[in-house]
């Protein structure tokens, strides 16, 4: 159920955000939030992350459903029923969904979020709410395989080659 909640609740904001500033943003403009560090800026993504793929649009939407298949039928053979990988299943799946909507209905991504360091030129490829759970879904699922006790991958090397 909370993996359920949070992937309703995440997709919603994602949508209403890409909403907001399609509605309210010129394609192309920068808003200055932060100056020097944050601007809020509506891109158009025919591609993936860093807008890898461009113009793949249908390929992108068939991979999108795949990946959602394989983490709802096969989430047992790497998730354990513990909150952190709930609330990672739930941001994870929340992305894909809030990406596959734009994809679907539009044939691009909306992205609009675009940092870039203070003093230089250097921005980091736009993105969105969408595209921040996935990242951080996929972050702490990777945090929370890390070994916590010191002990525990000497045992299984120990009964690996024993």
């Amino acid at each position: 159920m909370l993996v359920l909640c949070i992937s309703l609740v995440v997709t919603f904001l994602d949508q209403v955000t890409k909403y907001a500033v399609t509605c309210n943003v010129a394609f192309g403009d920068q808003i200055p939030l932060i100056p020097g560090l944050l601007n809020l800026t509506y891109v158009r993504n025919t591609g993936a992350a860093w807008g890898i793929f461009a113009g793949f649009s249908g390929m992108l939407i068939v991979l999108s459903f795949v990946m959602l298949s394989l983490l709802i039928f096969c989430r047992r053979h790497f998730m354990e029923d513990t909150l952190i990988h709930k609330i990672s299943m739930g941001l994870i799946i929340s992305g894909i969904v809030g990406n596959l909507i734009d994809r679907v209905r539009l044939e691009y991504v909306v992205d609009f979020i675009d940092f870039y360091w203070f003093l230089t030129d250097s921005h980091f490829p736009s993105f969105n709410v969408a595209d921040s759970a996935i990242c951080v879904g996929v972050g702490l699922y990777l945090i929370s395989t890390i070994p916590r006790d010191k002990k525990e991958p000497d045992v299984v090397l120990a009964e690996v080659a024993g």
